[in-house]
This record gives structure tokens, C-alpha cells and sequence, in this order.
């Protein structure tokens, strides 16, 4: 039961750790005390805004941000990713493409997207999509390409039709790799729409609240946002691995 209990307690270590360091380096005043408030300093001045709801706009607009933009990439990554993984030849055909545009830095086409969508929400959330549609794409269709060959080998010497195979064997068996790109994809594209809210014209969002606060020298509300930033990925994160348990738990069995 304690070791139970002491399992569940693993992932505060790193939290711990980090407060601990941040500490150190406050007391050692390895930088500058304006520029690096205390943790406790911060976090209280981030319950202190939430309490206040000064922030929930905010939140409230990078959620929808980047929900939105998930939710267009998994629904055009998804069965783009198994139909190009069904078959081997059509992948490589467009292999190319797909490798340059997932090694292109989304954030070095903001530009284009500006072109094209203005100084919108559509722009954030485009190329928030279009940056985690590439991840979730490719997870896809290796997740297909590489699912068990002697399991596919033994139904079709079986006599199971082509779609059976696929549907039951291929497509079910892709479903962990599927979820990997599916959890790169969500924090792909929260991290495209905070820069987006940074340099894209925005009145709203966690990404305009950083950057307003360090113009401002707002030290406190920049830290306090970042911290939510990250606690809002890391809860995204977490969602998804407790979906991907229920829906995948044969996930490493034989």
C-alpha cells in the first residue's frame, strides 16, 4: 500500500525539484531579484488573479485556440494519415512532402498565413492546425504501415477479406502510434497559437498576456502566465493519456 501511495507521489518530484531550484537561485541571487521573483511570490500572485478571474479571459481564449486547431488537425490528420498508410506507395509518393512540411518551423510561416487569413483567430488557429495536422498525419500512417505482419499474414491465409484486415487488424493496431501523434499534436498546437497570441496581432490570450507583461515589466504576471502555460499543456497531456488507457489498453500486449 505505501509503495502504492509513494508511486502516485513520483510525478511531484520534478515540480519539488524545480520550486527548489528556483528558490536557490533566488537566495543565492544568482540573478537580479526584480527580474526573478521568489516561487511562493508567484504563485501566490497567480492564485491571487485566478481568484480574481482577471485571467479567465485569457485561458479562456487560448483553450478555444487551441481546441479548435486540434480538433480541424485530427479530423483531417487522422484519416488522411491511415489512408496514406494503407498503402505503402502512396505514402512514398508524398513522402517528401510530408517530411519538408513537419521539418518547416510553423512558426516561420506565420507570414504566409497572415497573407492569407489576416490578423484573425482563423490565422492562429490555421496554422496552430496546420502544424499539429503534419505530426498527427505522419503517426497515422507508420502506425498503420507497421502493425503486425504475422497477424495480418495469418488472417488472409484465413480467407478474411482486404477491409476486414484493415478495419480490425491494421487500423486497430495503429491506434497507439495514432494516440502519440494525437498527444504530440495537442501540444504542438499550443505552443503555435501562444506564439501566434505573441507576434499576430491579439488582444486576448496567455501568449499576448506574456509578452504585454514583459513590455509592461510586469515580472510577476509574466511568470505567473507562463506557469499556467505550462500547467494548461502538462493538463492537456495528462487528459490524453488517461483517454489512450481506456481506449488502448491492450496497448504492449501479445
Amino acid at each position: 500500500m505505501k509503495s502504492s501511495w509513494r508511486y502516485k507521489l513520483l510525478p511531484l518530484v520534478g515540480p519539488l525539484l524545480l520550486f527548489l531550484l528556483w528558490q536557490t537561485a533566488v537566495s543565492a541571487k544568482w540573478l537580479n531579484p526584480v527580474l526573478l521573483p521568489s516561487p511562493g511570490e508567484t504563485v501566490s500572485y497567480l492564485f491571487s488573479k485566478l481568484a480574481d478571474g482577471s485571467m479567465n479571459q485569457d485561458i479562456g481564449a487560448t483553450l478555444y485556440r487551441t481546441l479548435m486547431a486540434f480538433f480541424v488537425s485530427a479530423v483531417i490528420g487522422v484519416p488522411l494519415g491511415v489512408m496514406l498508410g494503407s498503402s505503402e506507395r502512396l505514402y512514398r509518393s508524398v513522402e517528401f512532402l510530408v517530411d519538408f512540411f513537419r521539418s518547416t518551423p510553423s512558426s516561420a510561416l506565420i507570414p504566409l498565413f497572415m497573407l492569407i487569413f489576416g490578423i484573425t483567430d482563423t490565422n492562429k488557429i490555421a496554422i496552430a492546425a496546420f502544424a499539429a495536422v503534419l505530426v498527427i498525419l505522419f503517426n497515422s500512417a507508420y502506425g498503420v504501415m507497421n502493425a503486425k505482419k504475422t497477424r495480418i499474414m495469418a488472417a488472409q491465409v484465413m480467407g478474411v477479406s482486404r477491409w476486414h484486415v484493415f478495419k480490425d487488424i491494421m487500423l486497430m493496431e495503429s491506434l497507439p502510434q495514432t494516440f502519440v501523434g494525437l498527444r504530440t499534436g495537442v501540444s504542438m498546437a499550443l505552443v503555435i497559437v501562444i506564439v501566434a497570441e505573441m507576434f499576430i496581432g491579439s488582444e486576448t490570450g496567455l501568449g499576448h498576456r506574456i509578452i504585454d507583461a514583459q513590455q509592461l515589466f510586469n515580472i510577476k504576471d509574466m511568470y505567473a502566465s507562463i506557469l499556467i502555460t505550462g500547467a494548461f499543456g502538462y493538463l492537456l497531456n495528462l487528459g490524453f493519456l488517461l483517454i489512450e488507457k481506456r481506449c488502448v489498453h491492450w496497448s504492449g500486449k501479445a
